[in-house]
């Protein structure tokens, strides 16, 4: 099974082919150059680099969110249309999940971060492998669509929170946290100086990698999980031109 992952949730495009539990390729550009114009031209190189076309996809995966309302849209049309085009199944998978992934061996508690502006990150908090008992590195799937289909456990709802109220959230925990996602790069030395206890992963993996995405969404897809066509993603904050209208209506 050959799957095809794109996430466009932030300032990053990111593509990745899997075949199997192997990873062919993946490329990703953090070069701020608009989803639009370069998201299929992305898709095509890496195909074209693997051999391989369009219909000899089996199925597509996603993210879902939250993160930048365009570069959400964007994805997920392109995805939507090749899917529709090929009659392949696709699912999509929150960016947060993708990027717990990439520590998930960390033995405390994981908490991505993705820049909301205004003071504000995009959140979820997980444990990993290493704090399940006897789970193994091997990823299983879930019996429940509303869990992780890894051994992931989330602690905490996807959400959009004051960095002032994630810090609090996490020392109520009393416990070691690493933080990862393009949120580090702007709150670095203020999670140093107000979290104790604090940890961060290389500087690669703040990136969200359409290969983790893939990872998980291909568990999904062979479990027969996939999107209702009419599903959209999730953003947890209204879009700024709606909360700006919203306010001038209130004056």
């Amino acid at each position: 099974m050959i799957i095809l992952a794109v996430d466009s949730s932030s300032k990053v495009a990111t593509v990745a082919l899997i075949k199997d539990e192997k990873l062919l390729g993946e490329i990703t550009l953090n070069d701020k150059k608009e989803h639009s114009v370069i998201l299929m031209n992305i898709i095509q190189d890496l195909l074209k680099h693997n051999n391989l076309s369009i219909d000899d996809i089996d199925g597509y995966v996603v993210s879902k969110g939250p993160g930048s309302f365009t570069g959400l849209r964007i994805g997920m049309a392109t995805i939507k249309g090749l899917s529709f085009g090929s009659n392949k199944p696709y699912v999509s998978v929150s960016s947060l999940d993708a990027l717990a992934l990439s520590v998930s061996n960390f033995d405390g508690i994981i908490c991505p971060i993705m820049d909301a502006l205004r003071n504000s990150v995009y959140t979820s908090l997980y444990k990993g492998h290493s704090n399940l008992g006897n789970c193994t590195n091997k990823f299983e799937s879930s019996d429940n669509k509303n869990e992780l289909p890894i051994s992931l456990e989330k602690l905490l709802d996807y959400s959009a929170l004051d960095v002032d109220d994630l810090i609090e959230l996490i020392k109520d925990k009393k416990e070691k946290v690493i933080f990862i996602g393009d949120g580090v790069d702007k709150y670095k030395d203020y999670l140093i100086e107000n979290c104790p206890n604090c940890y961060f992963p290389p500087n690669h993996l703040n990136l969200v990698r359409a290969s983790s995405l893939g990872e998980l969404g291909s568990i999904l897809i062979k479990n027969g999980d996939f999107d209702d066509p009419n599903s959209t993603p999730f953003y947890l904050k209204k879009p700024q031109a709606e909360r700006e209208y919203e306010q001038r209506m209130q004056l």
